[in-house]
């Protein structure tokens, strides 16, 4: 293979490193630091103001991307030479390193990612409404009526 051609193959690799960083470690670091915290907040609120399917809807997220990002590397690990499956690590650690500053509750698009993912869990009908448009105003405002002094919804960070 022509050095150029190893060239273009490698920072195709290593772009496909950064894809799978982003599609699966960022699902995992999401629901590992933004649904569950979250979740059992809200349980600690009140144990039935999210179902128990917001729970399993999570672990089933968590085992589907372990399982399809296990097999992906498996195949890179396995099957490409070193060169190769190092640009990998590479573009995944580049996409780890930008991931691990966004994903948290106080960065607000993770909040509404999460009020997308899990507003069909809440029972409540005025509740659910507020998540679903990511308003905090009439969230917190639902719970202060539902007679919860106390919040899920964390107080964001500046933009920068």
């Amino acid at each position: 293979m022509p050095f150029e051609m190893k060239i273009l193959l490698t920072a195709a690799v290593a772009f496909g490193g950064f894809l799978w960083s982003y599609a699966f470690l960022r699902q995992i670091l999401f629901n590992f630091i933004v649904a569950f915290p979250l979740i059992n907040k809200m349980r600690a609120l009140k144990e039935d103001l999210i179902a128990v399917g917001a729970n399993r809807y999570t672990m089933i997220s968590n085992v589907v991307c372990i399982l399809l990002a296990g097999a992906l590397a498996f195949v890179v690990f396995r099957f490409l030479p070193m060169y190769l499956y190092i640009a990998f690590a590479v573009g995944a650690v580049v996409s780890l390193a930008m991931l691990v500053s966004m994903v948290t509750p106080r960065n607000r698009a993770m909040f509404d990612s999460f009020c997308v993912a899990y507003y069909r869990f809440v029972p409540d009908d005025e509740l659910r409404t507020a998540i679903y448009n990511k308003k905090t105003g009439p969230i917190r405002s639902r719970l202060k009526t539902m007679g919860i002094s106390d919040t899920f919804v964390p107080e964001f960070r500046a933009k920068q």
